[in-house]
């Protein structure tokens, strides 16, 4: 009741607000625009995801996203939609006879009013790091959610609830059994973050997730609704002086996940990056992820939930990115960062990935998993158009193969180049 409560209060706030018609709560001239964005991205596979195995065989292929965007913004009232198409060069046939092979991967409208805002619809929820909730905007696809967004800011305080409720069908009197295309039934999130906009900034979030639990009868159709709630707390924390800038996060799991089971997890993260020159950067830090413990009826792995994955773990997407088990992950990385030329970036990072717990290799135990090696080129040819490219190459250890597959004895490395080209195309007052 305490949602609904302070849901019908912002609602309230939102409406009313001083009491002026809607013309002279308009803030500005009503603002139109319309991007657009292209991005092919080739990629050559032989042991990214997946590791290569005695007889696999290397893959490439040129991915692409397509998307048309537009925008309304008038200092009230805010909207926006995105359509996009997302494939593989040669997927679709030249006379290609499906009438609709896209989809609107963002509708939204957003009120807001002396700080205080109300946004619902298809949207991007990306928080702190995007560590639990990013946009992956990493896959052609992007990650979206149907949700309602209140909450109020000012310039150095912001507070955010989130409700969602999810469904796949309008039904009529089969109950609330859910089956649908997002991974929760439900979510609250609530978020505050401090910021002093110099130094500091400290944020605090709370998720309160419910997974169907529900069983199918012989039929195939559901015959009992259950939801189980899993709850993820934590902070981060920022701070910078001179050319140090340190960076911490914290959080736990608790409550009931997925299938049901009791949870009891955590994970936390530290960095450093520190500034030689505006031309070199050297940053250390770890991620540390619990694991299953053996002989635990608890749940104790940690799950990083609807984040940016390829963001953290390594760029081959072996951890989190893609299954392997749940054994837990402790990464220990470096990066050396060297600008040698206007706009040009080169991002050398190196990753040892250990697991938290145990992996049996033969008659032994073992935790060492391996190095991991990227190398990251960037361009922005304009400001609208970005060149990137990379190089990885994995040095698997014999606990890396036994829970992730593959050989040893094969080489395990990936590259990639894309072309990002998003610029706006139109953007007028009227």
């Amino acid at each position: 009741m305490k949602k609904i409560y302070f849901l019908l209060l912002s609602l309230i706030v939102l409406v009313s607000g001083n009491k002026v018609s809607a013309q002279e709560a308009q803030e500005k001239e009503n603002e139109f625009t319309v991007k657009a964005q292209l991005r092919p991205r080739a990629e050559y596979r032989h042991g990214a995801i997946s590791p290569m195995g005695e007889n696999s065989q290397a893959s490439s292929f040129i991915s692409n996203r397509a998307r048309l965007s537009v925008g309304f913004d008038n200092g009230f009232l805010s909207m926006g939609a995105s359509a996009q198409d997302v494939s593989v060069w040669g997927e679709r046939p030249q006379i290609d006879n499906n009438p609709w092979t896209s989809g609107i991967n963002e509708a939204w409208a957003k009120i807001y009013k002396n700080g205080y805002f109300l946004q619902f619809g298809r949207q991007q929820l990306t928080y702190d790091d995007d560590r639990i909730l990013g946009t992956l905007d990493w896959n052609q696809a992007g990650r979206f959610h149907d949700a309602l967004k209140t909450g109020y800011e000012n310039p150095h305080n912001k507070i955010h609830l989130i409700l969602a409720y999810n469904q796949h069908a309008q039904r009529l009197n089969s109950g609330t059994y859910y089956a649908g295309g997002q991974p929760y039934k439900s979510m609250q999130t609530a978020w505050y973050q401090y910021d002093t906009k110099e130094n500091f900034a400290l944020s605090l979030l709370l998720m309160n997730l419910g997974f169907e639990t529900g069983s199918r009868g012989e039929s195939g159709t559901p015959d009992k609704a259950e939801t189980s709630y899993m709850q993820t707390l934590g902070a981060n924390l920022s701070y910078k002086v001179s050319d140090l800038s340190l960076y911490g996060t914290v959080y736990f799991q608790t409550g009931k996940n997925r299938v049901g089971a009791d949870v009891n997890a955590y994970m936390f993260a530290v960095k450093g990056q520190y500034n030689f020159s505006p031309l070199f950067s050297v940053v250390l830090g770890i991620d540390d992820l619990s694991g299953q413990k053996a002989g635990n009826d608890k749940a104790t792995n940690f799950d990083p939930l609807y984040g940016t994955h390829h963001k953290f773990y390594g760029a081959m997407d072996y951890f989190y990115a893609s299954p392997f088990g749940n054994y837990g992950l402790t990464d220990l990385f470096g990066s050396l960062i060297f600008k040698p030329a206007n706009k040009l970036t080169l991002d050398l990072t190196c990753h040892y990935f250990s697991s938290q717990q145990p992996v049996n290799v033969g008659d032994a135990e073992k935790k060492g998993l391996g190095s991991e090696i990227d190398l990251t080129v960037t361009y922005p040819i304009r400001p609208y158009i970005t060149l990137q490219g990379g190089y990885s190459m994995m040095f698997g250890t014999e606990a890396f193969f036994r829970i992730k597959g593959g050989s040893k004895d094969r080489a395990q490395n990936w590259a990639f180049l894309s072309l990002n080209v998003n610029p706006t195309i139109f953007k007028g007052k009227f």
